[in-house]
């Protein structure tokens, strides 16, 4: 049996979808695993009016897909209670007090406190100076916070709130969650770089041409128009998970596999991502907005068009861009990123595309002997969802007569069985903070840095009207994004192995 933890949960905004979608669910896998046994207790707080038997029947409805047995979903749910809460009402936490106190001594969990906020980031800083100001934080164990983003919707409002955050909780106790910090796939990117000499040797600027990162989504808003018309696809992917990804990737190899080692790497390539000024900003950067089109045979509407969105919206849903890093590793290499809604498919993918050898010996002989024109490209994809492996193109010999040359895919790819089996991302953090391990979450001098880089290409962005939309739903973003890549003398390469057929140089 794993480790058990003795820890009282709170949660605020424990009847929201995040709670329901992503942290019971989650906190059940802990639960069947060992993880979390006896002594845990949970307490949901939001604003409606709830029972705790009403709580109760809400929790093991969110874990129907898991196949609990019936005893083990009375048994999960029987430790967790309800507190109806206004956040502002500081009578409100005391009755919190009271009720923590109760379960901190009825399951014996020594003091151990974990604050999970998972609501609206402008309550952030009145949740946390009232969890000290009404002594619910205790002295005998360890008080620890989960904060989901937006961390601030700029440097200033972020550096504020960690202001007043930073003066009640101490920055090892603060877990800032990204979640695609927790996928299978974007821990591996150490694994493939740092355990791997045939890799490890070769990732440098000598070797790799350029890196293209690509979030994609099929989806549109949905339901979230409402948030997305505030924060945008700059702010709401480039911020936080595509420069995590960038720093993982461009980071130097840490002493030792180690939280503080492997935060300091990170920060350093982060610090080392060029700030442009205006012009750069607003030469290697994009932007698009999805108009109404048609994917798989059905027709969906334009953006302007979606729930709580205006008409006149000029929000970015795609964003395509270049970072230029600039140290000894790095200099001169492009970092290519973009991540839109509404495009082809959903598809998270890095492409490390590597530089051509220095002379082509195949190429067109007098005697036909070989007739390749050029050589395609060595690519390593990381494949990070839906699917999760890596595969490598490589170029050989064709079967037969004369030596022309085809890339080979060398393809590896979690089964099916291990990808369900294996823990969500959020199952994964949250046990991390509960050890109190933040390698996995996002530092505060990572936060700032990502702003820097983004605040610049807003602030350009909002001095202009775009041209919106200017995408149709169910293709790969705006013509300038490819434009992008080709005034550098690239392309995207989304699928290596698609790439290569419609140039004719992969047999179908």
């Amino acid at each position: 049996m794993a480790n058990e933890n003795t820890v009282l949960f709170t949660i605020f905004g424990g009847t929201g979808d995040l709670a329901k979608r992503k942290l019971y669910p989650s906190l059940f896998r802990l639960y069947k695993k060992g993880n979390l046994h006896a002594n845990f207790a949970v307490i949901g707080t939001a604003r409606r009016e709830w029972s705790d038997d009403h709580y109760r029947e809400i929790v093991r409805e969110t874990i129907q897909d898991l196949q609990p047995t019936e005893q083990e979903a009375l048994d999960f749910s029987s430790h967790f209670y309800y507190q109806s809460h206004n956040v502002t009402d500081s009578d409100h936490y005391d009755t919190l007090k009271n009720l923590s106190d109760q379960l901190d001594e009825k399951y014996g969990l020594n003091g151990n406190r974990l604050y999970y906020l998972a609501m609206a980031p402008q309550f952030f800083g009145t949740i946390v100076s009232h969890l000290k100001s009404q002594k619910i934080m205790t002295e005998n164990g360890f008080n620890r916070l989960v904060i989901e983003k937006p961390f601030g919707a700029d440097y200033q409002s972020a550096y504020e709130l960690n202001q007043q955050i930073g003066s009640v909780f101490p920055e090892e106790d603060i877990f800032r969650i990204d979640h695609y910090l927790g996928k299978e796939m974007i821990q591996n990117i150490s694994a493939i770089r740092f355990a791997n000499n045939i890799f490890e040797s070769q990732w440098n600027n000598r070797y790799i041409d350029n890196v293209q990162i690509t979030f994609a989504e099929s989806l549109g808003v949905e339901d979230r128009g409402g948030y997305y018309e505030h924060s945008g696809a700059l702010k709401d992917m480039v911020q936080n998970h595509i420069l995590q990804v960038v720093s993982l990737l461009a980071m130097e190899p840490p002493v030792a596999f180690s939280e503080k080692e492997i935060r300091t790497e990170k920060v350093k390539a982060l610090n080392a991502i060029r700030l442009y000024d205006e012009k750069e900003a607003a030469t290697n950067f994009v932007r698009g907005q999805y108009d109404n089109g048609v994917l798989d045979g059905q027709t969906y509407v334009d953006y302007r068009h979606e729930e709580n969105v205006s008409e006149a919206s000029e929000t970015e849903t795609f964003v395509a861009g270049k970072f230029m890093i600039d140290n000894f590793r790095w200099s001169g290499v492009p970092f290519y990123v973009r991540t839109g809604k509404r495009l082809t498919e959903k598809g998270t993918r890095i492409n490390i595309v590597f530089k051509q050898v220095p002379v082509n010996v195949f190429k067109p002989s007098v005697d036909g002997t070989c007739e390749n024109s050029d050589l395609p490209p060595n690519v390593l994809t990381i494949y990070i969802q839906p699917t999760e492996g890596f595969s490598m193109t490589l170029n050989g010999k064709e079967v037969g007569q004369g030596f022309n040359t085809s890339p080979v895919k060398l393809d590896f790819r979690h089964s099916a069985e291990t990808v369900s089996n294996s823990p969500e991302a959020y199952e994964k953090l949250i046990l991390d903070a509960l050890n109190g391990d933040g390698t996995n979450f996002s530092h505060w001098d990572e936060v700032a840095q990502s702003w820097h880089l983004v605040d610049v290409i807003r602030s350009v962005w909002d001095k202009t009207t775009p041209d919106f939309p200017n995408y149709a739903a169910g293709t790969m973003g705006p013509q300038a994004a490819f434009d992008l890549l080709e005034k550098d003398g690239f392309e995207w390469i989304w699928q290596p192995d698609v790439w290569y057929r419609e140039r004719g140089k992969l047999d179908k």
